[in-house]
């Protein structure tokens, strides 16, 4: 599980150790013993007019195929750069030709007056990395200050967490029925949503109705991003009530006790960090999945698919 705040922190320190090492006005390609960047290059787009800096990665879990790719981008001055847009540019390799050019759009965190996240936006793209393996990219913010913002993902042979497509796994996440009516026992929200705990994941597929399962934990989440994420599922339920989606609220913890571990229910799930959250059509098959923090617009864009 981990700290939003200590990412932005690393990847700051790493943009100035090294991950470029040039400002605006310098050439990017003068440094004794570099070899000139290859015309038409990642590398060659990155060496552009502009400040170096590495991306700070919203996301990490990734399978082949179809994936949403969120992230920030700070300044060397630990300043959150975040523009309407930003160009995306993706590579198998930094001195290879990007293969896919596309456009990241900011998203909101969370909902006006509610928990604050480290970030009030995020950039979010969708990119279909076709096979397993190191791609390299690249985001330019449209609009602003000149900054070039590299990193990298990794695409395994299969994400650790159920991908796009796959079966909801059948879990029988706790419910208000399972505690005698006590919220506190199943949700560190506060103040607590008793509709987001009335019906299990099993409940919902044996039903065959949609649902939008969150698994986070807004007291303990190190990241604080959950309560933010919670809210803009507690939102999108109260926006299309009478719908036919059941939405659901599981936290992460054993007991609500981060000294005991992840509860069973992430288990299964197989989620290396939180939050999660997973939008399944009536047949029980994810056809979302949402690493992190998202917006309103996002979540409800991706329930409309499955109504």
């Amino acid at each position: 599980m981990r700290p939003a705040a200590a990412l932005i922190a690393m990847c700051f320190a790493l943009a100035i150790a090294g991950c470029g090492g040039s400002t605006s006005g310098d050439s990017k390609g003068g440094q004794t013993g570099t070899p000139a960047a290859p015309p038409g290059s990642l590398e060659a787009l990155w060496r552009a007019q502009g400040e170096d800096v590495a991306i700070v990665a919203g996301t990490s879990d990734y399978g082949p195929g179809p994936n949403r790719v969120s992230f920030l981008i700070v300044d060397r001055r630990s300043r959150l750069v975040a523009t309407k847009t930003a160009k995306v540019w993706v590579a198998r390799g930094l001195r290879q030709a990007p293969f896919l050019e596309t456009t990241a759009a900011s998203e909101s965190i969370g909902v006006p007056g509610g928990d604050r996240a480290d970030a009030a936006e995020i950039y979010v793209t969708h990119v279909d990395l076709p096979a397993p393996g190191r791609y390299w990219i690249l985001a330019e913010p449209v609009g602003g200050k000149q900054i070039q913002a590299l990193g990298n993902v990794v695409v395994k042979k299969e994400p650790a967490t159920p991908g796009l497509g796959d079966h909801a796994i059948p879990s029988e996440t706790p419910t208000l029925a399972d505690v005698g009516g006590d919220p506190s026992k199943i949700t560190t929200a506060t103040p607590p949503d008793t509709e987001l705990l009335r019906t299990s994941v099993a409940q919902a597929i044996a039903a065959r109705e949609p649902f939008v399962v969150a698994f986070a934990t807004p007291k303990f989440c190190q990241s604080r991003t959950c309560g933010p994420v919670v809210q803009v599922v507690q939102a999108v339920a109260r926006k299309l009530e009478g719908s036919g989606v059941r939405f659901i609220h599981v936290e992460v913890y054993e007991d609500n006790d981060p000294a005991k571990g992840t509860n069973r229910w992430v288990d299964e799930w197989h989620l290396p960090t939180e939050p999660f959250t997973f939008v399944v059509d009536r047949h029980g098959i994810i056809r979302a999945k949402l690493e992190g923090a998202f917006s309103v617009g996002e979540l409800e864009a991706a329930v409309e698919k499955v109504t």
